[in-house]
């Protein structure tokens, strides 16, 4: 998967200044920000995420790797590199789990059904993304949560050890 040019990279990265200034609440639960150490480089990263479901019970986010399985954000919480999450007014240090994949094709149907209106234009990005026609049916679904895997965030329970 290509990364995003520079032009498009300053512009994902708008949202990180509504975090910094304290107004994380107008986003909602529609995007989080992710905090996570560089696996090599020890260097801490932040990355803005879409949400494509929020469980308020769980207080669990669940993520798609926009950039596909071997974006440099996924690999670094996969290795236990995931500090903490801010979304919304909470923050947590993260437990990370990846949805099983009928789990992962439901969550991104439900998505669809509540962005229906921009259905036209969710399927063209995600078509783009993936590398392949995304047309919304269920074998294509199958195709594209292995392509752009999704990555459920919820809060570590206190006595829980790092990963």
């Amino acid at each position: 998967m290509a990364r995003p040019s520079p032009i498009l990279g300053r512009a994902l990265r708008l949202p990180v200044h509504l975090y910094d200034l304290g107004a994380a609440r107008l986003l909602g639960h529609r995007f989080l920000l992710l905090t996570h150490r560089g696996q090599r480089s020890g260097r801490l990263y932040r990355t803005m995420l879409e949400v494509v479901e929020w469980d308020p019970e769980r207080r669990e986010a669940i993520v798609m790797s926009g950039f596909g399985p071997d974006a440099s954000w996924r690999l670094n919480v996969l290795a236990g590199g995931a500090v903490e999450v801010q979304i919304a007014g909470l923050r947590f240090e993260p437990r990370v789990r990846s949805p099983e994949h009928e789990e992962a094709i439901g969550v991104l149907a439900d998505y669809e059904r509540r962005n229906r209106v921009a259905g036209p234009i969710v399927r063209a990005i995600l078509s783009r993304l993936a590398g392949f026609r995304y047309d919304g049916s269920t074998e294509s679904r199958r195709k594209l949560v292995e392509a752009l895997p999704l990555l459920a965030l919820s809060p570590r329970d206190r006595d829980e050890g790092a990963p």
